[in-house]
């Protein structure tokens, strides 16, 4: 991986810096990820193809600062995002790691908590966004239910019926999913969601300090955050314990995980295919 010239150069420009040292940074599918050394400081730098994810740095960003509004968890600081002929940047402060101690645990679920306390009039978002590297619709809908549906399976469904990954009896079990989808669960005001919460989306600093990155973020029902920790694991049980202390979860939140879970497990079934589907598959019989 090497980084343009031409664009270490703007940033050298626009920042009044020397970047001294160039470094890739492993953990990025989707994007380029470099850290970007000076003599005094060091950045995050990610870059992709304009073209291929028209406008994802800038969405981004906006999730980015939309979390950082709410005061309750930190998130890096955006310093530069932009384009040049072909490619897409985005500039960030970068974050010393540390590791996830029982008191960067607790943390981090309080704060999560705080966060999820941030409400607006309807489920959805100002503008869409991006889920990993698809597209994401945040249409807003008056009621959880209708959201879930229209924004976030069937958008899905159809990627998956036009690859042919879907059977004719997982189309039955998904309809029949939509019908008794009301009863499944009870009615929240919506929440501010990060939308993309699995391990590796958020960082722990070298003082014990949570981040979240890489945001998708909408208003939904916050059990969909919940969910999607469970998925990959990276989270502990004082985090939940924590979140429990600060903003209890309704009764019966842990079944209802493969509920919301059906949303980035049909994303992965898109993106990946292979033993996802499966995962589909034990979730809605689990459900149904």
């Amino acid at each position: 991986m090497s980084v343009a010239k031409k664009l270490i150069n703007d940033i050298e420009t626009k920042l009044g810096v020397v970047i001294t040292n160039v470094s890739p940074v492993s953990g990025g599918s989707i994007n380029q990820v470099y850290q970007l050394q000076t003599v005094k400081e060091s950045y995050l730098l990610k870059v992709n193809d304009r073209f291929n994810f028209p406008g994802m740095f800038n969405l981004e960003a906006q999730g980015l600062e939309t979390i950082r509004s709410t005061q309750t968890i930190a998130v890096p600081k955006v310093l530069l995002q932009g384009e040049t002929a072909t490619e897409s940047y985005l500039l960030m402060e970068w974050i010393a790691p540390g590791h996830t101690t029982q008191k960067a645990s607790q943390a981090l679920g309080e704060q999560l908590a705080q966060m999820h306390r941030h409400t607006s009039h309807s489920f959805g978002f100002n503008t869409d966004n991006y889920m990993g590297s698809l597209q994401q619709s945040n249409r807003q809908h008056e009621h959880w239910c209708d959201f879930f549906i229209e924004e976030r399976l069937k958008p899905m469904i159809r990627i998956a019926q036009t690859k042919q990954l879907l059977t004719n009896a997982d189309l039955r079990l998904i309809e029949l999913l939509y019908q008794k989808l009301p009863g499944l669960f009870t009615e929240e005001p919506p929440a501010l969601v990060h939308g993309d919460l699995w391990g590796g989306n958020y960082l722990i600093d070298a003082h014990g300090k949570p981040y979240l990155i890489d945001p998708a973020v909408s208003f939904s029902n916050r059990e969909f955050d919940i969910a999607m920790t469970t998925l990959f694991g990276g989270f502990d049980r004082r985090f939940y314990e924590a979140y429990n202390h600060h903003f209890p979860l309704q009764k019966g939140w842990q079944q209802r995980i493969k509920l919301w879970s059906l949303y980035p497990l049909l994303l992965h079934v898109n993106l990946f295919g292979g033993g996802y589907i499966n995962q589909v598959r034990d979730n809605l019989g689990a459900l149904l």
